[in-house]
């Protein structure tokens, strides 16, 4: 083979490898989502302020009270030992933002009402820079909302300086079910 289609084919495996290396280094930096599991239960997460895929309520966002909406939790699996709550933004301009997390809620749990957090549970830190809600507030245009409840089989054992990459990576073997509820929100 002439020396420059060597060379050409040398260059052309180390951009390869190169590659390959950056996309698992950007895996590693930014965790995955769970993966969705098939549906083991009819669990459910709904709230009487919105509908799914519906227009979250102004009073739930930064232009109003940026207090947590009404959820209501139904068809906990019987085998649940906890419940995990996350709020993000997928259609931030940056990726994923983080509105809310709160872990070890009581399985039993009907309800979250508005502007509170379960008894025992704790609220875990959101790129707002601290733990707690932080309700929509889009840049521009219209984002979706997920509002993702997971059914564990576990307690989980963080504290609330613990971040959503934190809450995934201690959950990912423990997940029972789950439900998702999108809200959205454009600001006027």
């Amino acid at each position: 083979m002439p020396r420059n289609k060597i060379i050409f084919l040398l260059i052309l495996l180390l951009v390869f490898v190169l590659g390959v290396i950056i996309v698992i280094y950007l895996k590693k930096q930014r965790p995955a989502e769970l993966a969705p599991i098939s549906p083991l239960t009819n669990m459910q997460l709904t709230s009487p302020a919105f509908q799914n895929n519906e227009y979250i309520p102004q009073q739930y966002t930064c232009d109003g009270a940026n207090a947590n909406p009404p959820l209501n939790i139904l068809d906990v699996p019987s085998a649940a030992k906890s419940l995990v709550l996350i709020v993000d933004d997928p259609d931030a301009p940056r990726g994923d933002w983080v509105h809310w997390t709160v872990w070890n809620i009581n399985p039993t749990t009907a309800s979250i009402g508005e502007n509170s957090v379960p008894n025992g549970a704790i609220e875990g830190q959101t790129d707002f820079g601290k733990p707690g809600y932080g309700g929509p507030c889009p840049p521009s245009g219209t984002h979706r909302y997920h509002f993702k409840l997971y059914a564990l089989d576990k307690e989980l054992t963080l504290d609330n300086r613990a971040a959503k990459s934190d809450l995934l990576k201690v959950m990912s073997e423990h997940v029972l079910g789950q439900s998702t509820l999108i809200g959205l929100y454009k600001r006027q």
